[in-house]
């Protein structure tokens, strides 16, 4: 069995850690559009 590299094993956690970021990111992003949609069609009342 071939051993993992420090540098794979970095590189590889730096992916992984940026990939929830985005993840949490996207989500809140989502989450402010939801909100701005409902402010734009409760003013339009």
């Amino acid at each position: 069995m071939k051993t993992i590299t420090k540098e794979y094993l970095l590189l590889f956690n730096a992916i992984t850690d940026l990939e929830q970021t985005l993840e949490h990111l996207r989500r809140e992003l989502l989450d402010v559009q939801r909100q701005a949609e409902e402010l734009f069609l409760s003013e339009e009342t």
